[in-house]
């Protein structure tokens, strides 16, 4: 199974700059959108063969995912459950015979940390989401998690320290959840591998100078881990500020 991630920085502008083709070259089984901005009957997509599913955050041009599957779901949830929390469009949940999918928009702290303490707020509730799903399935986890973990994770650590993104308390909420049961299937590849990034600002050429973070990710379940056979990061992809992310598994 092959399963991408993608944060498009809004799904209209993305499909301007060859959104299609990487679509159809990367030719994944499930294909999970991050900050779409976009409203239910703005963009119509001609994907046969796939299934689409679009989550809307209230807000016009904010926010928002999709999810596009070969397989069609046993079952589909939007948001996390609490109404405080679910009015950015920010989870879908696919439900399949042997594992749940879900994609993830993590909100962004914002500059001056204006949104800090609601982020801490959301991290604990989407903990326990993610805990409640797998009393049932492996969950598989993915989308723009808006935090570069550890210092191999982003270009100038020293210099973002308390920048939104990677802040202690952002970097405390990744190894919590890893340490209740996640796996960061590219880290747990490749332990050592720098300078593979998939978030590069828009400013001072920060893309070409390969000045990124690493803020995407697919995570599994513990109890999947053997499931995984490749995590990659599509760095020579263009078309938005983030390129996608990518997982191969196996379901055993």
């Amino acid at each position: 199974m092959k399963y991408v991630s993608w944060n498009v920085n809004g799904i209209r502008a993305c499909l301007d700059k060859g959104f299609m083709d990487r679509f159809r070259e990367l030719d994944a089984d499930v294909f999970c959108l991050q900050e779409t901005k976009c409203q239910p009957g703005q963009v119509s997509l001609d994907m046969p063969g796939y299934h689409q599913y679009w989550y809307s955050a209230e807000k016009k041009g904010y926010s928002g995912t999709a999810v596009f599957t070969k397989e069609e779901p046993l079952n589909v949830f939007y948001g996390i459950g609490q109404e405080m929390h679910d009015h950015e469009g920010r989870v879908i949940t696919l439900e399949f015979p042997r594992w749940y999918l879900v994609t993830v928009y993590t909100p962004n702290s914002q500059d001056g940390l204006k949104r800090l303490d609601y982020r801490m707020q959301w991290e604990k509730a989407f903990l326990m989401y993610l805990k409640h799903l797998e009393e049932k399935h492996p969950v598989i986890v993915c989308g723009d998690m808006n935090v570069a973990h550890q210092e191999i994770d982003l270009k100038n650590p020293s210099t973002n320290r308390n920048n939104a993104g990677f802040t202690q308390q952002e970097r405390d909420c990744m190894t919590r959840l890893l340490s209740e049961g996640f796996v960061d299937t590219f880290r747990a590849l490749y332990p050592d591998r720098r300078d593979i990034y998939s978030w590069w600002s828009y400013r001072f050429k920060a893309r070409e100078h390969n000045a990124g973070w690493r803020i995407d990710y697919f995570l599994i379940s513990e109890s999947a881990k053997q499931w995984i056979r490749d995590s990659k990061i599509h760095t020579d992809i263009l078309g938005s500020d983030h390129c996608p992310v990518e997982l191969d598994f196996e379901a055993v």
